[in-house]
């Protein structure tokens, strides 16, 4: 975060540079508003741009067998753009590659499930996730000992978590 807010101000510098030598080579033609307005300018589009692109970068530097499984998108009354455009705010997803299943509960699978914020800490989250009558539980140490206390969460067939995990189990 700290880093961002240093990167829109130099955002805002830079655009102000650059119409301080578009004001240098005209011999000072421009109206004197030029350079506070281009440097707010930049630096609203630059927080605008991160706003915007922080789901797909942060989808994108996941590693692979990491999969996004759910994004939500957020709209706010002070951003009147995002009812046109939302912006994605949190992404679920899921690690494939160290999903384990159990023998004394087939179809049953042990995944972590990690859950991404903007300007929050990412969380790991195991979970059961079950195939035949797609459903999901969370982790306690009682449940690892017996996966048929779990208290289940019902789940559609078609939600993305049982697609990735039940479709193709590593």
């Amino acid at each position: 975060m700290f880093l961002e807010l240093i990167a829109t101000f130099v955002a805002g510098l830079g655009a102000a540079g650059v119409v301080l030598l578009i004001n240098l080579v005209t011999r000072g033609r421009l109206p004197r508003w030029a350079m506070p307005v281009a440097a707010g300018a930049a630096m609203l589009a630059f927080t605008v741009g991160m706003e915007y692109s922080w789901g797909a970068r942060t989808a994108g530097s996941l590693p692979e067998g990491v999969a996004v499984v759910e994004t939500v998108e957020a709209r706010s009354w002070w951003q009147p753009w995002s009812y046109i455009w939302p912006r994605t705010t949190r992404l679920m997803a899921v690690d494939t590659v160290t999903a384990r299943s159990n023998d004394a509960a087939p179809g049953t699978w042990l995944v972590d499930l990690y859950l991404f914020a903007r300007w929050q800490p990412a969380e790991r989250r195991a979970q059961l996730v079950r195939c035949e009558a797609p459903a999901r539980a969370v982790v306690t140490e009682a449940v690892l000992a017996d996966p048929a206390s779990a208290a289940w969460s019902a789940m559609d067939p078609d939600n993305p978590l049982i697609r990735t995990i039940c479709a193709e189990p590593t």
